[in-house]
This record gives C-alpha cells, structure tokens and sequence, in this order.
C-alpha cells in the first residue's frame, strides 16, 4: 500500500515514541506499506519540528536522513490549491505524484473530502486498522 503521509503524522510519530503515528511509522518500517515524501512537505516537517520542538540543526539533519531512507521520495509537478490550508495541498500533489493509494491524516478539511482523486482519505486508526487486517 502506497502512503502519504500528512506532515502532522510524521511529527507525532518523531515526538511522541509508542502513539500511534509512531506505530504507522513502525508498520512503515516493517514493509507493511510504503510511505511517500516530497520535498516540501518534508521542508513542513523539520520546519515545525525546529520551531515547535526546538530541534537543532544537528537533529533535524539526522530527521531529514532518517526520513530519506524511510521513504520513497516524491517529485510532484503540478501545484494544487484545494484546500484553504497550503500545507494541506502539499500533502495532496505528493500523494497525487506518487500514486498513494491512501493519505493519512488528522486534518478535518482534508478528512472531509473523503477521496481525492482516485486516493482514499484515511484517518490514523482507520489506517492502522486496515493494515491490520491485510494479511
């Protein structure tokens, strides 16, 4: 299963060990699914990641490192504006460009879509749940 991931997702699996984003994280790690990543919304990341958590250089270097050989790096071509939140729409052209077969999300906007184009919008648990259940 091909994942984006929402920017929030990778910062409460990176800050918050054994919730359950750190659990998606963990299904990531195992093959169970493969997580999607583009440079901007990697950018989001280590953004909040620095000014929330107060992350130094050195940290958000080993991050974005991290992050690299965990994901498949996405190159989206085309900007989307569907979302009023603009890091919303980043989360949805890599997902888009990467042909996620689900995006992962906390965001009630974006949850509310339900689907964007051919990709089903999910929720942490849904998410987790799903997993769960392929054999």
């Amino acid at each position: 299963m091909r994942v984006g991931l929402d920017s929030n997702i990778y910062v409460s699996a990176l800050t918050l060990p054994g919730g359950t984003a750190d659990i998606a994280l963990g299904a990531i790690l195992s093959g169970r699914a493969t997580a999607l990543l583009s440079e901007p919304l990697l950018g989001e990341i280590l953004r909040v990641l620095g000014h929330k958590f107060s992350m130094d250089r050195e940290e958000l270097a080993r991050t974005a490192l991290f992050l690299g050989e965990l994901t498949e790096p996405v190159a989206p071509r085309r900007r989307l504006a569907v979302l009023a939140d603009d890091p919303d729409n980043r989360v949805l052209e890599c997902a888009v460009a990467g042909h996620a077969d689900v995006i992962v999300t906390g965001d009630r906007a974006m949850l509310k879509l339900r689907r964007y184009e051919a990709i089903e919008v999910l929720t942490l648990r849904a998410f987790l749940a799903r997993i769960d259940a392929e054999p």
